[in-house]
This record gives structure tokens, C-alpha cells and sequence, in this order.
């Protein structure tokens, strides 16, 4: 992976004077944050590579316009979670059933896992997924950034424009309604 110490250095290059070196760093630091964060969101493997694609291509173009008010990787999620929604909101999506429901958990098991733990994990990774989905996608997006991420509240409040006392509120309310539903579930 990459030196710790790139980090820093990478979060204060000036704004569309990014090396393509630095740029590949970027992608390697961030892009499989932003795919299990797709994920989550679309529920579809082949929908979230392409969405991680298209978050990284967003970004490449827009590099100019990155004022380095946040970090890169704020910025970056802030990207994503727009582009999911986009996709969320999208006609295609709305009226168009995926066949790939189960494709999110066939691919979790590690090769020395027992069958019976392989499905307890698939059945848990269903029941966690049927529970989100339940969920406002508020709720959802506040969860999948402060579990998923482990953003903090400021940068939690940064990506989706709320202060970190409203987050922390909401997210304790979602938290709340998760395990509710989680309950319910079989």
C-alpha cells in the first residue's frame, strides 16, 4: 500500500496542479472506500465498480474546481454519494430489477471457510442489507458513512451539510431504528 506520509502531502497539492502520479495515489488510497460505499448504496457489484469508475472520472475533470477546503477524501465522498443518488433516483433504476441481489454476499467468504459459515455470513450480510433497506435513505447514508468510513461527525455534518450536533442526533436515531428493524428480521 502507500506511505502513511503520502497522505498529508497528497490532501495539500494545489487545486488541478495534481501530478498523475498523485492522482493514481489518490485512486489507490480511496477508490475501495468509495466501492464498498457504491455498494451499499446500489446493492450490485458490477453497478458500484462502475460507479467507483465514474466518481474517479467525475473527479479527474473536475480537479480544477477541488478549492481544498476539505480533504481530497471528503471531496471525493461527497462525489460519490451524489452519483449514487443520481443512479438511486434514475428512471432505469426505479423501474428495472437486478438480478444480482444475492452477487453482494457470494463473493464475502474466505477460501478456508466452512459451508456453514459461509452461509451464516451470506444470511447476515441479507439480513444487514434488508435492514438498510428499510431504513430512510438519510438514515442509511449517515450509517454507511460513520460504519462503512469511519468518518467523524464533523466530516459526516461537511458531506451532507449538517452540523455534528444534528448528525450526532440523527445518526443516534437512525442507530435506533436499525436495530429495530434488525429485530424484525429473519
Amino acid at each position: 500500500m502507500n506511505d502513511p506520509a503520502e497522505g498529508p502531502e497528497l490532501m495539500e497539492s494545489p487545486p488541478g496542479g495534481w501530478p498523475s502520479d498523485e492522482i493514481a495515489s489518490l485512486y489507490e488510497q480511496h477508490s475501495r472506500a468509495i466501492f464498498y460505499l457504491a455498494l451499499r448504496f446500489l446493492g450490485d457489484p458490477q453497478r458500484a465498480e462502475d460507479a467507483t469508475h465514474d466518481v474517479f472520472l467525475k473527479a479527474f475533470r473536475k480537479l480544477d474546481q477541488f478549492r481544498g477546503e476539505s480533504s481530497a477524501r471528503t471531496w471525493l465522498y461527497r462525489i460519490a454519494i451524489n452519483h449514487c443518488q443520481n443512479i438511486q433516483q434514475s428512471w432505469h433504476n426505479r423501474h428495472i430489477v437486478a438480478n444480482s441481489d444475492d452477487a453482494v454476499w457470494d463473493h464475502s467468504a474466505a477460501r478456508t471457510d466452512s459451508p456453514l459459515r459461509v452461509l451464516e455470513t451470506k444470511e447476515l450480510g441479507q439480513r444487514i442489507q434488508n435492514t438498510l433497506d428499510r431504513l430512510s435513505d438519510e438514515y442509511r447514508l449517515l450509517l454507511l458513512l460513520v460504519a462503512d468510513e469511519e468518518l467523524s461527525y464533523e466530516q459526516i455534518g461537511a458531506l451532507v451539510g449538517q452540523s455534528s450536533d444534528a448528525v450526532r442526533g440523527k445518526l443516534h436515531r437512525a442507530r435506533k431504528a436499525f436495530a429495530a428493524y434488525f429485530e424484525k428480521t429473519t
